[in-house]
């Protein structure tokens, strides 16, 4: 059964590199993989490692992801959620607590539907009581930090400003 994995790798493999318009020699030379072994994953002879996928496909410009799954390296659901991950933090108009709090959410709408949490859930964990008020919190957030900069000064509206503190 792997054999079968490994040849429907190769087969899509010769496929992207037929695609890119790349000969095996130039995607040996684009990986620093030997042209005999890319010769061999294609033919379904050997079965790469996972870093041996990723530069190739850094070199194809496709999913490593994909390469993964088709390799029976990861299962498709995991393929998914990382690309769900992948996207959310990539997003360049959310910061970074706003991305933490989406994949903290991700992560609860997963496990109420029955699926594992993701990878990253355990650096989240600690966090996750506080998702939800986070979440809440979001835009409001500088509301807040204004109106405690309120309170400070409507604290002391009751003295003078100029009023000198050794006096």
């Amino acid at each position: 059964m792997a054999s079968l994995n490994v040849g429907n790798l190769g087969e899509y493999l010769r496929e992207q590199r037929r695609a890119a318009q790349l000969s095996l020699r130039q995607l040996a030379d684009a990986t620093g993989v030997s042209n005999p072994y890319l010769s061999q994953i294609e033919r379904g002879l050997r079965k790469p490692s996972a870093d041996v996928l990723q530069q190739v496909a850094k070199a194809l410009r496709i999913s490593a992801e994909t390469l993964y799954v088709r390799a029976g390296i990861l299962d498709e659901r995991e393929r998914e959620e990382l690309e769900t991950r992948a996207v959310i933090l990539a997003d360049p108009s959310i910061n970074e607590r706003q991305k933490n709090v989406l994949l903290q959410i991700y992560d609860s709408f997963r496990r109420e539907n029955g699926f594992a949490p993701g990878p990253d859930a355990d650096v989240n964990a600690g966090a996750e009581a506080d998702a939800g008020a986070s979440a809440d919190a979001g835009a409001g957030s500088d509301a807040g930090d204004d109106a405690g900069t309120r309170n400070g000064d409507d604290a002391g509206a009751g003295t003078t400003k100029d009023q000198d503190p050794h006096s």
